[in-house]
Formats: structure tokens, sequence, C-alpha cells
């Protein structure tokens, strides 16, 4: 291995760390607690290594963001790929989502909540971000309805998702009724 390859390679390392140690921190305390200060203490490198991978806490966000977006994209088709028909996969994708945003809400809050610096529906669009919204497009498009446009479907019920996500979390929904909601969302929205 030469002496390139092994910087790139402990730069890699170094910034895996740094993410995952925004992540931990932010997730325990929020994400206010995240700065760059913490983070060079928590990490026990110098700011101006921190900055040498990141130019501030809004670059960290988009890179737990994409992270989280990746991992959403994972739990989103286990979900629905372990279900047998369109409404079982259709309501094991919203549990799974929810469920997501319920155990990762530091994350969640990077990916849409908070400014990361990342483009949404445009061309530039990262990939994590865009595989995410195509793992729930695989599933929902088969419901649809005829005449409809699957990706304008897809859009309004992750709207939906995203509102019971927030909304329950905040404590503005009981959470006595998740299950049923899924279901309504479920039978209303995608018909199946």
């Amino acid at each position: 291995m030469s002496v390139q390859e092994r910087k790139e390679r402990e730069r890699a390392v170094r910034e895996r760390l740094i993410v995952a140690t925004a992540r931990e921190l932010a997730e325990q305390q929020g994400w206010d607690a995240v700065t760059t200060r913490r983070l060079a203490e928590r990490i026990e490198y110098s700011q101006p290594v921190l900055y040498s991978h990141f130019r501030g806490k809004r670059e960290i966000i988009g890179a737990v963001a994409l992270e989280g977006a990746a991992e959403m994209a994972v739990a989103l088709r286990a979900g629905a790929s372990a279900a047998d028909g369109p409404r079982a996969r259709v309501t094991a994708l919203a549990r799974a989502y929810l469920d997501f945003a319920e155990r990762n809400p530091a994350v969640y809050d990077a990916m849409f909540q908070l400014d990361g610096g990342l483009a949404f529906a445009k061309e530039d669009t990262p990939e994590p971000l865009k595989d995410g919204f195509a793992a729930l497009l695989e599933t929902l498009a088969e419901v649809a309805g005829d005449g409809v446009d699957p990706g304008l479907f897809t859009e309004t019920f992750w709207a939906a998702l995203h509102g019971l996500a927030t909304l329950t979390r905040s404590g503005r929904l009981p959470t006595g009724d998740a299950e049923r909601r899924v279901e309504l969302l479920v039978d209303r929205l995608a018909m199946v």
C-alpha cells in the first residue's frame, strides 16, 4: 500500500468517526449539543482536523442525513420484501418508515428537519436520498392507481408518513392509535 493510499484510508476512517460521533451525540443530547468543539474533544482530534473533513456543522448534518437515508432505504426494502401481497407490503413499508423515524430521531431530523445543505427532488440530489425515495416508490407504485403518477402518489404517501412520524414524536398525536393510523392510511390513501 502506498503512502497516499494509507493517508486516504486514514482520512476515511476519521471521517466515519466524526459522523458516528456526531450521530451518537445528537441521539443522546440533541443536535444543539453537536458542536465542532465537542466533536473534536470526543474524537480526540483538533478542530482544524475536523474542519479538514467538514466545513462545519451543516456538512456534518448532511453526512448523517446521507448515512440515515441509506439505512432507511434498507429498512424499507426489508420491511416490504418480508410481506406478501400489495396491501401487506404497503403496510409493512409504512411500519418500517415509522419505526425508523422513532428509533433514530436525531438521524430523522438530520434527514428531514435540519439544513444539511442537501438538494431534494433535483438533478443534483445525492444518490442515498434518491435511493430512499426509490425504496418508497418500488412498493407504492404498484398501488398508485390507474391514471395516477406513481411519483406523485409516493410523494403524497411519504408526506403522510412524515406527518405521522413528526406529530407522534412531538406528542401531538396519541401513541395508542398508531396502528389504526397506519391501517387508515393504507386503506384510504393506498386503497388496497
